[in-house]
């Protein structure tokens, strides 16, 4: 708030003084003080003029349009009327020359002046008529307070304590007494929940200053009186504002605010002790919105939609004897205060709000009597200017500035000031560089600023140049144009440069507004219907738009002038501001749209429109920036909700803010937003942009479909594919059409099979195309079931020509069904038949089958050779013969079925049968073999081929009948009725047979069942046996023990593995006692007790009774018996992972040395063959039954192989008199002529080294003596292993010499240890024979 000026004069100092603004305008202040003067001021503060008094004015009032000042003054009964529009005063005489006049006050609604006196008279004066209307004795004394209402009704205070409302007649209509001296009287209408239709009926007044009585007209019985806390002090000044609510200054600083409201009456809706020590008076601005108090040297002002807003204080210091009454221009621009003293500060509250832009210039008041020009946007730094008289316009340019009033105007522009005077009142006026344009009395004057060298044709120019365009309305002026609409609906566009109109736009109604953009090349104007449209100088095939949503109080239009928004403009109005966005490249044309709506902060006025930001100019003379909420995407940050991303992507993209809509998707979109952003740019044709981000979404197809346009020039082919991706195909075909390769509209309509649009497009475009495209059409029609069009287009799709030999086919096939639907059966039938396509004839077929023409069907099937259906439709007809004919070509089962079971009934069985056999049903096949042809082999032969059910029992009942019980119980138990097959081997001694035909398939009970069966019988194997099955270890054993010496071994076996499969203790020792013959005294052999042990998986004890026996076999001579045992017996450790004992590993080794000197000897490899008898020799005490034979063959081997010492050594042994007699006469004398001449020279055995340690010792040597360990044997040589040289058994996994048992799988097909059969490819050479050397298997 700023201090405009301060009156002071030497004649008021000391005292208060008396003043009013002229109403309305707000021109004049006229200030009495305590000399008999009246003083004029205008609003800057100059005396205008002063009127002088016979004595001390003590009363004066403007009437209601401010034109005329009445004034009354001490000592007179003249009334004193001074007009404002002459300056010239006139006298009234009152006619009371007796009685002193104190009060005056004009009428709100008329021209009535009323004036009372000292004595309670009253005289209402008609200034219009001249009348006066004496009123004498209207109160008893002093007249000291009143208000005129709207509806011409005035109350008056006086101190006699009485309230009165008079009529303009001056006739009392109410009237009521008070408790006290009136003051300050207002009309206004109470607060209530229904409007009243019957004005200001409510009178307040303020009694003794501390009650605010409220006196209702129309209840004049029940006046409403007011009391505050008495620590408010005394009512000052009170008003009403909005809708029915008083604020209220009290003398001790208090500021309060209270609402008529019959339900708030008594509450106060604010309170604030606004002045510490005193309140000398309050203020309201409707026009401002605003309320205002002063006291303590301090003036506050307060926002009335929100009282605790505090908008403005002002201090004043020098006012040391305090301030007194205040009050504001109608306007609401002008706040003066009155002071104790006697001087009035007048202070700007609201400026009028001139200004102008030009690009991001601004000129603006920011005084009445200052303007600036400012350009953030460039940075300059503000400009103040100083005018010479309160402008009522301002414009700017690039370089000028003006101002002014009525039909003057000043130019402001460097250093010199030029004055033009125009040929009427100057309405608005717009600047260019060089140019000024000024609209005055409907015309447009377009002038040079300053003389600049120009032709002097363009100095200037009036328009309109001709009258039929009408009164001139509203102009603007860009850089190059100047535009300017009429009230017959002209926009017509001025070309500066060339001096000549280009373009005249008809409108239907008047233009009140035009805005061009900053190029002038679009220009948005509001018409007389407020209507808001958008049109292009520049392109006169582009439309007018209609701008949507476009507000009736829009008042104004701001283009937004950053460089990349050229297409941006805001419409605003009091209250909100509209952001409009013009895409001038879309697949649909040039389009607005409206973005959004951003609130107007009360009383600011836009601009300059500049990325957003809006520029407004205030009340107070200054600018304030308003970001507009359509550009809120430009404020982004990373933690915004998804709700608000999608709300701003949608913002930027209706702005066409492709970069900012990137960065917001990329940060935080979801693949719904990403869609949107590749929507938009599809619609904006932004091919290259959409390429990146349908690549970064993921949509492959998108991408290639673009990248297959990417290079298309022609924008409407181009805009064509791009309406189509987006589904606006009719949008897309206008636009093929309209472009060089209108073809693609007709391939769109195919693809889509839109048929009739794409018929009617090939009748333009490609006449050749028609038959295609009516063959696919009648393809559609037959799929959805209108077949007499779908018959005439498949008409229409006949070429006639062989190079479309395939299309004509088609289209025949089609007449065909068509024909055959539409009942034509002999032309479908015969076209079918001539057709080539056997798919043809199914079809035809089908629809004839479903039209019950089954001989015809069944005719075209069986032309087609589709024998399966002709067949099923001729057995339909009943034609037998024909099916009969089929019958080779058929696969169906069911149609063989349904010929068997009609041959069937016709007795001819045989074919039944067959006709059964192909149809797959084998139960009826047995039936009729069984039934009638008595032939049970083919039965019996069915049966076991397909395990049927049913057909077993029919065969089982089959033999029942001929007495065979045991192929009855075989086919009982077969079709699963295992109980009649038990009664029928029960009945008949079958049991044997039915538990041999049971077998593993029974259930436990059937088992129990054949177990009691045996028992009875006394059948102890068979009952041990059943018994074990149905898992009663216990019963079974008994049984087995039981059974006769004729079944012992196979009874033992038994019992054997029942005891394995029990795992009970009891019955374990049971078995052993019997098999130790402790129970019948005879003892079994221990290969049943190593079986045992094996079958209770005791490997340990297994493993001492396989040596036992392996022993007894080598007593008894059996040596591959006893190697076998052993062998068994190892691998069953192993693989249980149990240590080997020492004794079977050496064992096994021995027998399996004796077993490969026979392999050696019969390959003549003598030497390997000794060796491995000197280390049977060396043994020879675990071969009693053959030491004779044994020692003379090592002795023969050893003669051959060159060891004639170890020869020797063993000849010597069988010279013993216990062998001596029992060598083979055929060798006696040659051992004993060994004996007697010895020769013991002896061929070194080779060494090798241990694969343990690396120890060199003999080849045959299983001992190391370096390392202790026992050495692993080569099973193919009997010599111990090599690291180098390994080799395993693929069956037993025993090790080999590789190069030993190669040579020796040439000519032997069983690995020696294991028998299984081996060749030389399966065996392996080992690198890493690490794992083989495990020194803990055998147990030491």
């Amino acid at each position: 708030m700023k201090s405009v000026f301060v009156l002071s004069e030497k004649a008021w100092a000391g005292s208060t003084v008396l003043y009013k603004w002229q109403k309305s305008l707000g021109n004049y202040i006229a200030v009495a003080g305590q000399d008999n003067s009246v003083k004029i001021f205008d609003r800057h503060g100059q005396k205008w003029t002063e009127l002088n008094l016979p004595g001390r004015c003590v009363g004066m009032d403007w009437d209601k349009d401010g034109d005329i000042l009445a004034v009354i003054a001490a000592k007179s009964s003249l009334i004193y009327l001074w007009d404002a529009s002459v300056s010239k005063m006139s006298q009234i005489d009152s006619g009371m020359s007796k009685d002193q006049m104190t009060f005056i006050l004009w009428s709100k609604a008329g021209p009535l002046l009323a004036v009372g006196t000292a004595k309670g008279n009253l005289l209402i004066y008609n200034q219009q008529t001249s009348r006066k209307i004496p009123i004498l004795g209207k109160h008893t004394k002093k007249i000291t307070c009143g208000c005129w209402s709207s509806q011409n009704l005035l109350a008056l205070g006086s101190d006699d304590h009485t309230l009165s409302i008079s009529n303009h007649e001056g006739d009392t209509v109410r009237q009521t007494t008070l408790r006290g001296e009136p003051a300050e009287i207002y009309f206004s209408m109470m607060k209530t929940d229904e409007r009243s239709s019957q004005g200001e009926s409510t009178v307040s007044v303020s009694v003794n200053k501390k009650i605010l009585m409220l006196f209702n007209m129309n209840d004049p019985q029940n006046p409403i009186e007011l009391a505050f806390e008495p620590r408010y002090g005394n009512i000052v000044s009170y008003r009403w504002y909005g809708d029915g609510y008083i604020l209220i200054g009290f003398s001790h600083g208090y500021f309060v605010v209270i609402s008529t409201h019959i339900m708030e009456i008594g509450f106060e809706l604010y309170q604030a002790h606004n002045h510490k020590d005193s309140l000398n008076s309050v203020a309201i601005s409707p026009a401002l919105n605003k309320a205002a108090s002063c006291g303590d040297n301090s003036i506050k002002i307060h926002e009335l939609s929100d009282l605790k807003d505090i908008s403005n204080i002002v201090q004043l210091e020098d006012e040391t004897k305090g301030l007194d009454q205040m009050n504001w221009t109608d306007d609401g621009q002008l706040l003066a205060v009155s002071t104790q003293k006697g001087t009035i500060h007048v202070f700007l509250t609201k400026l009028p709000m001139l200004g102008d832009s030009f690009g991001t210039r601004l000129a603006f008041l920011t005084s009445l009597l200052e303007v600036t020009v400012s350009n953030q946007v460039e940075g300059e730094s503000p400009v103040a200017i100083q005018v010479e008289v309160e402008p009522t316009f301002v414009a700017v340019g690039p370089c000028d500035v003006a101002i002014g009033m009525n039909n003057r105007a000043w130019f402001y522009g460097g250093d010199e000031i030029k004055d033009v005077e125009y040929l009427g009142t100057i309405a608005s006026m717009h600047l260019n560089t060089d140019y000024a344009a000024a609209l005055f009395e409907g015309k447009v004057q377009l002038h040079m600023i300053k003389g600049r060298d120009t032709e002097d044709r363009k100095q200037m120019k009036l328009f309109p140049g001709d009258d039929r365009q009408g009164q001139i309305l509203c102009h603007a002026l860009t850089n190059d144009f100047l535009y300017y609409g009429t009230d017959t609906g002209c926009v017509v566009c001025f070309l500066v440069e060339d001096w000549e109109t280009v373009n005249i736009y008809k409108h239907a109604v008047g233009v009140r507004k035009v805005f061009p953009d900053p190029n002038g090349t679009w220009v948005v104007f509001i018409d007389d219907k407020n209507g808001g449209f958008l049109f292009s100088s520049a392109n006169a095939t582009i439309p007018c738009f209609e701008l949507p949503n476009f507000s009736p109080t829009i008042t104004g239009v701001l283009w937004d002038n950053w460089h990349a928004d050229r297409g941006v403009f805001v419409a605003f109005d009091d209250d909100k501001v509209s952001t409009y966005a013009l895409h001038k490249t879309t697949i649909y044309g040039p389009q607005v749209v409206l973005v959004g709506a951003t609130a107007l902060p009360f009383s600011q006025r836009p601009l300059l429109l500049y990325n957003g930001e809006l520029t407004c100019q205030t009340t107070s003379g200054k600018t304030s920036e308003v970001s507009l909420s359509t550009h809120a995407f430009l404020k982004h940050s990373a933690d915004s909700h998804s709700p608000e991303i999608s709300k701003q992507l949608n913002q930027a993209l209706m702005l066409k803010r492709f970069h900012e809509a990137w960065n917001l998707c990329k940060s935080s979109g979801s693949d719904a937003d990403w869609a949107e952003l590749g929507k938009a740019c599809l619609v904006h044709m932004e091919v290259d942009l959409a390429i990146q981000v349908y690549r970064t979404s993921g949509n492959v197809g998108m991408v290639l479909s673009l990248q297959s346009i990417q290079g298309i020039e022609d924008k409407n082919l181009l805009a064509g594919n791009l309406a189509m991706f987006l589904e606006e195909y009719d949008q897309a075909q206008d636009l093929y059409l309209s472009s060089s390769c209108p073809i693609a509209a007709l391939e769109m309509r195919r693809d889509l099979l839109n048929w009739d649009s794409a018929l009617m497009l090939a009748k333009r475009l490609a006449e050749e195309q028609i038959p295609f495209i009516s063959k696919e059409y009648a393809v559609h029609l037959e799929f959805i079931g209108d077949y007499v069009n779908a018959l005439a287009h498949y008409e229409k799709g006949m070429t006639h020509s062989d190079k479309f030999q395939e299309h004509d086919e088609a289209c025949q096939a089609g007449v065909a069904r068509m024909s055959i639907r539409m009942g034509d059966i002999r032309r479908g039938v015969a076209q079918a038949i001539q057709h080539p396509s056997r798919v043809l004839k199914k079809e035809c077929g089908a629809i004839l089958e479903g039209m019950k023409q089954f001989s015809e069907a069944a005719q075209l099937y069986e032309k087609g050779q589709y024998y399966d259906k002709a067949a099923s439709v001729y057995i339909r007809c009943k034609n037998w013969a024909k099916v009969g004919e089929l019958l080779p070509n058929v696969s169906s089962p069911k149609i063989h079925l349904q010929y068997a079971k009609a041959k069937e009934a016709d007795g001819k069985y045989k074919d039944a049968a067959q006709a059964y056999e192909s149809a797959k049903d084998w139960d009826n096949m047995i039936r009729v073999l069984l039934d009638h042809l008595n032939n049970p082999d083919d039965a019996v032969r069915v049966v076991r081929n397909t395990q049927s059910i049913d057909g077993a029992k029919m065969v089982a009942r089959f033999f029942l009948r001929l007495n065979d019980y045991s192929s009855a119980i075989h086919f009982l138990v077969l079709s699963q009725c295992n109980d009649e097959a038990f009664q029928l081997a029960q009945q008949h001694g079958q049991m044997e047979v039915y538990a041999d035909i049971v077998g593993s398939d029974a259930t436990q009970k059937d088992y129990q069942s054949i177990a009691l069966y045996f028992e009875g019988e006394k059948n102890h194997l068979q009952a041990g046996k059943f018994f074990q099955k149905c898992g009663q270890f216990s019963r079974a054993l008994k049984h087995f023990l039981k059974c006769s010496r004729t079944e012992d071994n196979l009874a033992i076996e038994m019992a054997i593995e029942t005891v394995g499969q029990a795992k009970d203790d009891s019955l374990t020792n049971q078995l052993i006692e019997y098999l130790l013959g402790e129970s019948d005294g005879v003892p079994k052999e221990a290969k049943y007790l190593f079986r045992l042990y094996m079958a209770l998986e005791q490997y340990r004890e297994a493993a001492r009774t396989a040596i036992i026996i392996a022993r007894e076999e080598q007593l008894a001579g059996n040596y591959r018996i006893a190697h076998d045992v052993l062998f068994s017996m190892y691998t069953e450790l192993q693989a249980q992972k149990i240590k080997i004992p020492a004794e079977l590993a050496t064992n096994l080794m021995i027998l399996h040395s004796y077993l490969l000197v026979r392999m050696h000897t019969r390959r003549g490899d003598h030497l390997k063959g000794a060796r491995m008898l000197i280390r049977v020799s060396n043994n020879i005490s675990k071969f009693p039954a053959h030491v004779v034979p044994i020692l003379t063959s090592a002795v023969i081997e050893c003669q051959r192989a060159g060891l004639k010492n170890s020869g020797f050594s063993l000849a010597a042994m069988l010279m013993r008199p216990e062998y001596r007699n029992k060598i083979d006469p055929k060798y006696r004398k040659k051992i004993e002529a060994m004996v007697r001449h010895p020769d013991t020279s002896e061929l070194e055995e080779e060494t090798t080294p241990c694969p343990f340690c690396g120890f060199q010792l003999p080849q045959n040597e299983l001992l190391c003596i370096s390392c202790k360990n026992n050495i692993p044997y080569c099973i193919a040589t009997g010599r111990h292993m090599l690291k180098e040289d390994w080799s395993i058994c693929p069956h037993c996994e025993f090790p080999a010499l590789y190069s030993q048992f190669t040579l020796l799988l040439e000519t032997e097909t069983a690995c020696p240890m294991c028998s299984e059969s081996l060749s030389t490819r399966q065996v392996k050479r080992i690198s890493d024979c690490s794992s083989y050397l495990q020194t803990n298997d055998v147990d030491e």
